[in-house]
């Protein structure tokens, strides 16, 4: 049924909302590094076009991608102060990506986990210009726009990001054959409790990151070290009845989900190099599981 308050202006807005909202999802997922948070500001931008007059809007797409941006960052700079205030170490909440990429949020596979780990290190502005510009395409006028700066300044904005992201991202293996085989044996020697089998598969450097937000339990700060990675690993698989894991992909990336009594209860993000896993972010606070499909373990 038609409703009675909708005219032709806003019928047609609908649609290009509709079809636009994967990427602006996927922008404001790129600023805020939070699905539900990304899905609000999406909200909160068609609410504002529907309170707008139509007809003087000439670009309705430009409008809600700078709209959605403007919310996102506004979104983004309280955030900050929530974050500092946040219990442990803070990661950004995973997309799954895998089996089927069809599925996931728009242009998730170029925000890599890696990506979103490094843009958490950026100021406001310098993350809206890379993710804007770097990421999703948009000119710097148009960055400028949304950012409410002259495009010059949005430029050396999202060059001093892209230094410091190409600095700081680190370079993993994008073989899947090798990602499959890593995480096959990652698993089955965190579920059987094998120190010496995930210290093979570690490497000597490597670094776990544990966020539970206070929500559930974590480590308070990195364990450095594959020996010491390897005994915390193997002293849950062995101590914890019921644990299972499937193998996944989070944001392109390899990941594995860790379940208890076949509810999820973890997300690990793995970077791999040579062969070897040098990182582990452990998602564990349960807030940040809206961007995955497996809450429950297949059977």
């Amino acid at each position: 049924m038609r409703d009675p308050d909708s005219t032709p202006a806003v019928e047609e807005a609908a649609v290009v909302f509709e079809q636009l909202r994967p990427r602006l999802v996927g922008v404001a997922y790129g600023l805020l590094g939070t699905l539900a948070e990304a899905e609000d500001a999406v909200q909160e931008a068609w609410i504002r076009l529907q309170r707008s007059d139509l007809e003087a809007i000439r670009d309705v797409p430009g409008w809600l991608v700078t709209t959605t941006s403007r919310i996102a960052l506004d979104v983004l700079r309280s955030a900050r102060y929530r974050r500092e205030a946040y219990v442990g170490p803070w990661l950004p909440e995973p997309v799954e990506t895998a089996p089927d990429p069809a599925d996931s949020v728009s242009l998730a596979d170029s925000l890599s986990w890696a990506m979103l780990v490094v843009l958490e290190t950026l100021s406001p502005a310098e993350r809206a210009a890379f993710v804007l510009h770097d990421v999703f395409g948009l000119s710097f006028d148009e960055v400028g726009r949304a950012l409410g700066r002259a495009p010059a300044a949005c430029r050396k904005l999202a060059s001093r990001a892209r230094e410091h992201v190409e600095a700081r991202q680190p370079r993993f293996d994008v073989d899947p054959e090798v990602h499959r085989e890593v995480v096959a044996a990652f698993g089955r020697a965190t579920a059987s409790g094998d120190i010496e089998g995930l210290v093979g598969l570690l490497d000597p450097d490597a670094v776990l990151t544990s966020d539970g937000g206070g929500v559930a339990r974590a480590l308070p700060r990195p364990i450095h070290g594959a020996r010491e990675i390897a005994e915390f690993l193997a002293g849950i698989g062995v101590s914890r009845s019921g644990l299972t894991m499937q193998p996944s992909a989070v944001n392109g990336s390899p990941a594995v989900l860790v379940f208890e009594q076949r509810r999820l209860s973890s997300v690990l993000a793995l970077g791999i190099r040579g062969g070897r896993i040098t990182t582990i972010d452990a998602i564990r606070n349960p807030h940040k599981f809206h961007g995955l499909r497996s809450l429950t373990a297949d059977r």
